[in-house]
């Protein structure tokens, strides 16, 4: 991010602070723009370290989950808040997932991580859900979700679940998806869509290859040889004709198929340039359930990271997150 974009920036936060006469809500303004500030630009400048104190790490003790909890440094007690990782071979040791959650801690959550091992080797079960569910059972209501990347999956079925939705108050992804299916045939042939909207993306090969390879398992040799080729028309026509037991396996991954039951209000975010899971797949999701949820679509952000670039869009784009990090914050605890 160049140092004049910057400078408009932490004007643009400084002026939000101060519009708000009453204590509390301007440092909650202040913390929300500040962590924008820190989390668009990689750190530089680091605004909300400035500002507070680091958390404290420690292990959160539940059954059935690896998990880590980053306790707020304040006066009050942090808002419980629980982060899904997406792709991250250390899972909750992965040190952006550690920054990430660092982050949000400061900004006033306590902050649970739990490891999601499928996310780990590039292959998502139904089976991880149960640590999203085990740490949320461990948390109190009205706790916030966050899902990152693919990690918006077991984010939103774990919402969904009768088990533990009641204790969720809301749920924010940032370019998650919807469909497994769709996400899969996105992943395999670079081609996405939704209602009238088309589009296609050049995959590295090799990227291919390796997520074909972590789900090898899960393939017969015929259908791997396709899918590990370079034939992207073959890879589509075999994704419209999959068996019934992968079928059943991506549709029990898609919280397209749960997301009436999520009784939290819903949050996303999406970079309107992702070219790691579509916007498309957020748009799909606020049509299945358009109660309560809103959706943000920027270029400020690229997939889970942000783009640096700005202008006078991308301060609109600003505006409309530091909108959405103040409603999850500014109610004090």
């Amino acid at each position: 991010m160049r140092q004049p974009e910057v400078v408009r920036l932490a004007a643009l936060v400084l002026a939000l602070a101060l519009a708000v006469p009453v204590a509390w809500v301007g440092w909650s303004a202040l913390l929300a723009g500040a962590f924008l500030l820190e989390f668009l630009s990689q750190g530089r400048p680091a605004a909300l370290s400035m500002l507070t104190a680091a958390p404290t790490r420690r292990p959160f003790l539940v059954p059935g989950a690896s998990t880590d909890l980053y306790v707020h440094a304040g006066l009050h007690a942090g808002a419980p808040l629980v982060l899904v990782h997406g792709f991250s071979p250390e899972g909750k040791d992965d040190p952006r997932v550690r920054e990430a959650a660092a982050l949000l801690s400061r900004t006033g959550f306590d902050v649970a991580v739990p490891t999601i091992p499928g996310l780990t080797r590039g292959r998502l079960g139904r089976e991880d859900i149960e640590p999203v569910i085990a740490t949320l059972a461990g948390r109190a209501a009205s706790t916030l979700v966050v899902g990152v990347s693919v990690g918006a999956g077991p984010a939103l079925l774990a919402a969904a679940d009768p088990r533990v939705r009641e204790r969720v108050g809301a749920v924010l992804t940032l370019g998650g998806y919807a469909s497994a299916r769709e996400v899969v045939r996105f992943w395999l042939t670079g081609a996405y869509g939704y209602e009238g909207i088309r589009g296609r993306v050049d995959h590295d090969p090799e990227l291919v290859r390796t997520f074909v390879r972590a789900n090898a398992d899960r393939l017969d040799a015929s259908s791997r040889a396709i899918l590990e080729g370079p034939d992207r028309d073959g890879a589509a026509r075999l994704l419209t004709a999959l068996p019934p037991d992968l079928q059943q396996y991506l549709d029990a991954l898609s919280p397209l198929r749960v997301a009436r039951d999520i009784r939290a209000r819903l949050v996303l975010v999406h970079g309107r340039a992702d070219r790691a899971v579509p916007y498309t797949e957020s748009l799909r999701l606020a049509a299945a359930r358009p109660e309560r949820t809103t959706l943000v679509l920027v270029g400020v952000v690229e997939h889970v990271e942000g783009r640096g670039a700005f202008g006078w869009q991308g301060a609109r784009d600003f505006l409309a997150l530091w909108r959405v990090m103040y409603a999850l914050r500014a109610t004090p605890p």
